[in-house]
């Protein structure tokens, strides 16, 4: 029953894997959600926030990767649904490219009211 269990959560963690890989391969703004993703780690470390800040930072990287990969399940799925051009398949992709979007920019603003006032104090004190 054990060994059982552990295949099947070994199989699952595979497929998510498997997923995210794809989603690096084929999606071009995941290189720069990499890239956002270790800048903000770098100042988190640089700046020393607070435990609190570094969940609030965790969560709002995961929304924005979990967004992105939301986006391209969608993508496929309409794409499978309907191969041909059809509006309400529009519709879907561009919402669901909405849906990016929106987290990336709550992300922006979640680094600033993080970063903003530790780094100010920062170069407030260089002068």
């Amino acid at each position: 029953m054990a060994k059982e269990f552990l295949q099947t959560r070994r199989r699952s963690f595979s497929h998510a894997f498997s997923g995210l890989a794809y989603v690096f391969r084929t999606q071009k703004n995941t290189w720069i959600h990499a890239l956002a993703t270790v800048l903000a780690t770098a100042a988190g470390f640089w700046l020393q926030i607070s435990r609190t800040e570094w969940a609030v930072l965790a969560m709002t990287i995961a929304a924005v990767w979990t967004a992105e990969c939301f986006n391209t399940a969608i993508e496929a799925v309409v794409d499978l649904a309907s191969p041909q051009l059809h509006p309400l398949a529009k519709i879907a992709k561009d919402s669901a490219a909405a849906s990016v979007l929106v987290t990336a920019i709550g992300s922006v603003m979640v680094g600033i009211l993080l970063f903003g006032p530790p780094l100010w104090e920062r170069i407030f004190n260089l002068f």
